[in-house]
């Protein structure tokens, strides 16, 4: 009994997490600092009721009321009577007196402050209202409007939504790897028991008998998962081909598979299927052999999370990887959920629900997925700057598939026609804006802003183009706002600008003087390195090649004296924030040449050049 999860520390573990997809914060006061009080029971009960119902409607969490949105505890300020009304709104003000599955309706009492915790299950088999007929679910930190046609469900559905959660009495805690669970524990939350952590992510449950496991627990921790799950593996086939052949033309010329925990997963399956995805080996910086890959890291790692995390589980099959010739597939056990679409995931929304809300519960708490609904959204991004082709997605009876094809989005024709840039280092959204100039083609804003997605990216991939001399005005803005009127449109309709392949030896070339690619570029803080120490033999393309082992390189500059001569520091600048931080730590102290590399986080500041 020592060892229970008891609701005090539940609420004080929960408030140190913070609000989250799975976890809401409501107070008993309103107004200004100073001068609260207490909010009306009625009001308090009606957003009980809408917390729970989007919770349920979604991947189930906790509701603690009391605690405020900064996570101080100011407790209720009710009598027993409005107190008995709140625990009591999960069955009054629910649609037709429907019964939620709530696992926790508490009072908990802090010394003179009283907090209310609920906890409710995701919905497994039916579709929740709130008493005046709205649905609606949880989304991130918010409460969105939801259709039931939206949350409707099918009967495999069902089975494959409660896997994670239904307990397999057969299993003890000791079945788990126990210095796993306590690693990910201290993690996230640093003074609490392996059992009160198992509890606190609901993983586990105490009764008399002793703490109960969750299959999500074994699934995630399981120190032997072939005794609980047989298809909790990941199977990769390397394919001699562009098409699996049966029988006598069987062309697999490679099948590894690796088996263990969700986690032993994850950290196992990139290691085991980059050897496969590497398009040549290079003798680069530092004199050591550095491999270049077909697709992007980022992406197939978000493919194969996203496919460990939201499978299904009630299907004992594994994933499976096949490595064509021409193409890389990720297919998962288990279509789609009935409320997920290819179209919706392509349209890049956010949309998400988890099949496996307690193993998506922990891989969010635990970092490794980031926010929920946004891996699609990374890996269509982390194709685009590599300037591959989209993925395909396709959903069948029995599987989800994540299709990667290592082709550029450009044709041969652009692909000459950009060639002609090379000199400037274009970024791959300027590139993009290159090809719409392409034949001569005159260009609006807003044709310049649909391929660089908002306006910061506009102004930041606009403003080299028009140094260098390759993105030209020719009508001033008297000119376009005297068009636009007379044409009745919008002046971003109106074409105001044209592509010039600018000569090398011109004063706005890329070349004339490093300096203006220094002065015109900027860098932003958080995704860029300084790198220190480079010998005077170094080059833009050396540092690029070497950087690109951490993930997508946007921009590489070695700045230059008054003599033409390279500098011994430089600045890498990549597509995202982890990317700096893994060179950090993998690149801070590499012997490159004769000195060690001294690579930290970039601040702005004027550097002389």
């Amino acid at each position: 009994m020592s060892e229970a999860l008891v609701l005090r520390e539940r609420i004080l573990h929960s408030i140190e997490l913070g609000e989250s997809h799975f976890r809401e914060f409501k107070s008993g006061y309103s107004g200004e600092p100073g001068k609260k009080k207490a909010r009306s029971p009625k009001e308090i009960c009606a957003d009980i009721a809408e917390a729970l119902v989007s919770f349920a409607n979604a991947d189930g969490g906790d509701l603690l009321v009391g605690i405020e949105d900064d996570g101080e505890l100011t407790g209720l300020p009710h009598g027993d009577d409005a107190i008995r009304q709140m625990l009591a709104s999960a069955k009054t003000h629910i649609y037709g007196g429907e019964q939620m599955q709530l696992e926790r309706a508490n009072r908990v009492h802090f010394d003179d402050k009283v907090v209310l915790l609920f906890s409710v299950s995701k919905g497994t088999s039916k579709i929740y209202q709130l008493s005046d007929g709205r649905c609606v679910r949880r989304q991130d930190l918010s409460t969105v409007p939801a259709s039931a046609d939206e949350i409707a469900m099918s009967r495999q559905e069902v089975l494959s939504r409660e896997f994670d959660r239904k307990f397999d009495y057969k299993a003890k805690v000791n079945d788990l790897n126990i210095q796993l669970v306590d690693t990910i524990a201290k993690q996230s939350l640093k003074r609490i028991t392996v059992e009160k952590f198992l509890q606190q992510m609901d993983l586990a449950d105490y009764t008399p008998q002793g703490v109960k496991l969750r299959k999500a627990a074994l699934l995630l921790f399981a120190d032997k998962i072939r005794r609980w799950h047989n298809g909790c593996k990941l199977r990769i086939l390397k394919i001699d081909g562009t098409e699996l052949k049966p029988g006598e033309d069987y062309n697999v010329v490679f099948d590894d598979e690796i088996e263990g925990n969700i986690f032993q997963l994850l950290e196992e399956s990139w290691d085991r299927i980059r050897p496969f995805l590497a398009s040549r080996t290079v003798f680069g910086a530092g004199a050591k052999f550095e491999q270049q890959y077909l697709y992007p890291e980022q992406a197939c790692r978000e493919a194969i999370v996203n496919a460990i995390a939201h499978r299904d589980y009630s299907i004992e099959k594994g994933i499976e990887v096949f490595v064509f010739d021409d193409r890389l597939e990720v297919k998962s056990p288990g279509r789609l959920l009935s409320t997920v679409t290819v179209q919706a995931l392509e349209q890049l929304d956010g949309l998400h629900e988890s099949r496996n809300p307690l193993i998506g519960k922990l891989l969010r708490e635990t970092r490794y997925m980031r926010e929920l609904g946004e891996g699609m959204k990374r890996i269509f991004q982390s194709l685009a700057e590599s300037e591959l082709e989209k993925p395909t997605l396709n959903s069948d009876s029995a599987s989800f598939t994540v299709g990667f094809h290592h082709k550029s989005i450009y044709t041969h024709q652009q692909m000459d026609w950009l060639g002609q840039f090379d000199h400037w280092h274009l970024t791959p959204l300027q590139k993009r804006i290159v090809v719409l100039g392409m034949g001569g083609g005159d260009l609006s804003q807003d044709d310049i802003y649909s391929a660089t997605s908002d306006m910061k990216t506009y102004q930041n991939e606009v403003t080299p183009l028009t140094k260098y001399g390759i993105l030209v005005k020719f009508q001033n803005q008297l000119q376009v706002a005297n068009k636009a009127k007379a044409l009745g449109i919008a002046r971003s309709k109106v074409p105001r600008f044209r592509v010039f392949i600018p000569q090398p030896g011109s004063v706005d070339s890329a070349d004339k003087n490093s300096k203006i690619t220094q002065a015109s570029r900027s860098f932003d803080s958080d995704s860029t390195v300084y790198v220190g120490n480079l010998p005077g033999s170094a080059t833009e393309a050396d540092l690029r090649q070497l950087f690109e082992l951490s993930g997508i390189v946007m921009a590489v500059t070695i700045p230059k004296d008054d003599l033409g001569l390279t500098r011994n520091y430089g600045f890498v600048q990549f597509s995202n924030k982890q990317s700096a931080i893994e060179a950090i730590m993998k690149m801070n102290g590499l012997q490159y040449g004769t000195a060690k590399l001294s690579v930290r986080q970039y601040k702005k500041k004027t550097y002389r050049g």
